[in-house]
């Protein structure tokens, strides 16, 4: 109960950022009109399918959960510069259940996020006249609940470790990564070499060949997509809560 009540605080305080509506509602659209714009300029011969829209649709998700690292950064910095949770570290709340009150509404506008870009996805499909499946899409969706958590975590670790002005830097460094190495923008399995690697070696690529894989209904590689995106999911989430403890024991000194 007091987790939830947390959670409403912190829900309320998102939708008073204009950021949270920018990123939630504007960004996937903007996103996939532009890189539609970019697929119908590359010719047909060069074999390029990074681009289609049933392609776009899942990378286009998950680069903008990228961006909910963002806003938990900036909650919980915040929250600690202006001393509002020193006040609360008299109460008998757990690290844990700060961090699941930081983790649920960011959840929710992660789902809603991930929604527009699929309901956007949908529209663009049909005018490009391309099939897209909605129990695929539900899946999808379900999918991408543990890098929506993966992401909020980290978010609230730096948030835990840094001040409000240098962990959106931070996080900005790791969004351009998840672009780059995730493989939104670029076909990974045709580069190969070290690239290639690291790629498999982070959870960004994971995430996005798990979407990838279920919009093209195959699971060839689902299981150990999300195995990956699991551990790196539950070690998110820890890190998070040892740092805010760290604070809470320290504060309280």
């Amino acid at each position: 109960m007091r987790t939830i009540v947390f959670s409403g605080r912190n829900l309320k305080e998102l939708l008073r950022d204009p950021l949270s509506y920018i990123f939630c509602l504007g960004f996937p659209i903007v996103m996939l009109l532009i890189m539609t714009v970019v697929n119908s300029s590359i010719p047909p011969e060069a074999g390029m399918t990074v681009f289609r829209i049933d392609n776009l649709s899942g990378g286009i998700a998950v680069f903008g959960l990228s961006f909910v690292m963002l806003f938990a950064a900036l909650l919980l910095s915040q929250d600690r510069t202006g001393a509002f949770l020193t006040r609360l570290y008299a109460s008998p709340m757990k690290a844990w259940e700060f961090i699941g009150g930081y983790h649920l509404p960011i959840i929710l506008l992660s789902v809603i996020q991930s929604v527009i870009a699929f309901a956007a996805s949908f529209v663009i499909a049909a005018a490009e006249d391309v099939q897209m499946n909605v129990g695929r899409v539900l899946f999808a969706l379900l999918s991408l609940v543990p890098t929506a958590v993966m992401f909020i975590g980290f978010g609230l670790f730096f948030g835990s470790v840094m001040g409000s002005n240098a962990a959106p830097g931070l996080c900005s460094i790791i969004i351009s990564a998840a672009g780059m190495l995730g493989g939104i923008w670029m076909d990974v399995e045709s580069i190969g070499g070290g690239l290639r690697s690291v790629c498999l070696a982070l959870p960004f690529y994971h995430s996005v060949r798990a979407v990838r894989s279920i919009m093209a209904g195959s699971t060839a590689n689902l299981g150990t997509d999300m195995l990956i995106i699991a551990a790196y999911t539950i070690g998110a989430v820890l890190i998070s809560i040892i740092a805010f403890r760290k604070n809470m024991v320290k504060d309280n000194r």
